[in-house]
């Protein structure tokens, strides 16, 4: 799908390495900075994060922390972990998740 966002060409950047990842899974802040070739990134990614204007088709609710913890979510961290954990169990009602 084509969009049309208006972000620094770094943002655009995060922007589309946010949607490689997959449906269920997640990446560290650094493992995106790492993607788009600067490693010392992650903070600025964090950042470009926070001005996505696509929240779910540039799934930035897919970067945790290097802990694996959900830190940092426009929406609120509360509802990062309600997406993630949709994702995790494809909306299964007993919340089973998907191996």
């Amino acid at each position: 799908m084509k969009t049309r966002t208006s972000g620094t060409p770094f943002q655009e950047n995060v922007w589309a390495a946010l949607r490689t990842i997959p449906y269920g899974e997640v990446r560290s802040y650094k493992d995106i900075a790492v993607q788009i070739g600067n490693e010392k990134a992650c903070r600025a990614v964090g950042g470009a994060n926070n001005k996505n204007p696509l929240l779910l088709l540039n799934p930035c609710h897919r970067v945790v922390g290097a802990d694996g913890s959900p830190v940092g979510f426009a929406c609120g961290v509360e509802i990062k972990e309600k997406l993630l954990l949709l994702e995790r169990t494809n909306g299964r009602e007993d919340g089973t998740e998907i191996i």
